[in-house]
């Protein structure tokens, strides 16, 4: 559990964040003050709309693929998380955190498997520095039967054989940073997204060039393309980009320009 400052410097940050109009709410997240907060992305291509559920009960319903619900508060201790077809309460997946806890964000993906539906946990401890306007970002692989993925995000043009990945060696079911660390940061600016398999220089995803926001939160989830179970070749994965917030939205898919797709 994150360590809480002391209430000086609570009202340090908070002078200068309002002069630098700076996010109250972050700086809430930061110091472990602000209740936890959970949301949901549906990353099973060609699956149902589902609900997703709390401790057995609804808390939002009816989504679709790429969808990324809002950020809603939930109490803090053990908790359970599941999701299942709209209209019913049977989890086609389901998960546990045992200590959710104050200013943490959670995230909970619906995910591929060999057979109907996986489920994928992220617990986001949130320990972005006061003062800071940098892009949060974490990598999670929801490409089942794949193997682990290097992903970088680096500047248009840049030759990756220089350089070491961004988020490496991300496994299936797993985050990149781990669920439980911080997220990574990265200054705004223009990037591509590069995919290989883990060790290798041969991207089998490349995107189009993208804007990343300063404080933008964004989770980058490889998904393989409906249908398949092998993703480890050109045209056979995607990424998804869940942007974190309090607005429901779908995920942004980015387009792989290795084959149009």
């Amino acid at each position: 559990m994150k360590t809480i400052r002391t209430l000086a410097a609570l009202m340090g940050a908070a002078a200068v964040l309002t002069a630098c109009g700076g996010s109250g709410s972050d700086a809430g997240k930061t110091l472990g003050l602000t209740n936890p907060e959970i949301h949901f992305v549906h990353a099973l291509p060609g699956g149902p709309n589902v609900d997703f559920l709390i401790n057995g009960s609804a808390l939002q319903t009816n989504i679709a693929y790429k969808q990324v619900t809002n950020f809603a508060n939930i109490n803090t201790g053990n908790t359970n998380v599941s999701y299942a077809s709209t209209g019913t309460t049977t989890a086609v997946a389901s998960g546990n955190f045992p200590d959710v806890a104050k200013g943490h964000e959670y995230t909970v993906l619906a995910l591929p498997a060999l057979t109907g539906g996986d489920i994928g946990l992220i617990d986001d401890p949130f320990d972005k520095g006061l003062l800071s306007s940098s892009a949060r970002v974490r990598a999670f692989n929801a490409t089942v039967n794949a193997q682990n993925l290097d992903i970088y995000i680096v500047a248009p043009n840049t030759d990756i054989n220089t350089v070491s990945p961004t988020m490496a060696g991300v496994a299936f079911k797993n985050a990149v940073p781990a669920s439980g660390q911080d997220s990574n940061y990265l200054n705004g600016g223009t990037y591509v997204a590069i995919v290989t398999a883990a060790g290798s220089k041969t991207a089998i995803f490349q995107s189009a060039s993208f804007s990343l926001g300063n404080n933008a939160d964004w989770l980058i989830t490889s998904v393989p393309i409906a249908g398949t179970l092998s993703q480890l070749a050109p045209g056979q994965i995607h990424l998804l980009v869940a942007q974190g917030g309090n607005t429901s939205q779908p995920a942004v898919e980015l387009t792989n320009q290795l084959t149009g797709q």
